[in-house]
């Protein structure tokens, strides 16, 4: 029981293939509770195809993942909100013409949420530009907007555990410090997050452990 209180998200083994691909080998790694973890490497290194099958959007051959004790494999993707694991795809993937607060407030619509109102008080706090952007369509922002955006929808549901696939990505220096901060903030929270990048750049400061990934394999031991 002490294994499970202090991991967040255990992987064990996990074979991905799209196609006649295989794309992720034997993957095995953990996320410890209230800890940011990096998973590093190279474009198509399977970095994507991971945050994906974690999420249930991309079916794994063979393997184990488990949240908090909870079998993820055994629950159809749309569940994966409910026990509290947000996710920022690396395209965001938002709803251009609803508002920003729209945007953010859809994941609680469709899970029937309680306490929005709280938590969307909290998110605004901790990122008063997107408050400032409440109003305007997705499709009226900037892609350094859209990204805080992204992030604040992820929020609104993932109150245990985030998935970001590469939040830097596309970032001007400005705004991408700015995303750091937000990040830095977030740790001291204690939530717990796994972050894809393809380099630890931006984010190397804010990391309790790296995990490497090349070609579909992760590093035991990590990075």
């Amino acid at each position: 029981m002490k294994e499970q209180r202090d991991t967040a998200l255990a992987v064990v083994g996990l074979n991905v293939d799209i196609g006649p691909a295989t794309i992720l080998r034997g993957v095995t790694l953990a996320v410890p509770a209230r800890k940011m973890c990096g998973l590093v490497g190279r474009n198509g290194a399977g970095k994507t195809t991971f945050m994906r099958a974690v999420m249930g959007l991309i079916p794994a051959r063979d393997g184990a993942i488990h949240f908090d004790g909870r079998d993820l494999r055994a629950m159809p993707a749309f569940e994966r909100a409910h026990v509290g694991i947000g996710y920022l795809p690396e395209d965001r993937r938002l709803m251009p013409h609803l508002s920003a607060e729209e945007n953010i407030l859809l994941p609680a619509w469709i899970t029937h949420a309680t306490e929005t109102t709280e938590r969307l008080r909290w998110i605004y706090a901790l990122m008063p530009e997107v408050a400032a952007n409440a109003s305007r369509p997705a499709n009226q922002l900037s892609g350094g907007q859209q990204k805080m955006l992204a992030l604040a929808r992820a929020l609104m549901y993932g109150t245990r555990l985030l998935l970001l696939d590469e939040p830097f990505e596309g970032l001007a220096p400005v705004v991408a410090q700015r995303f750091g901060d937000i990040l830095l903030k977030l740790k001291e929270t204690g939530l717990s997050v796994l972050m894809a990048e393809s380099s630890e750049i931006h984010a190397k400061e804010l990391f309790d452990r790296v995990f490497a990934i090349e070609r579909g394999v992760v590093s035991p031991a990590g990075s």
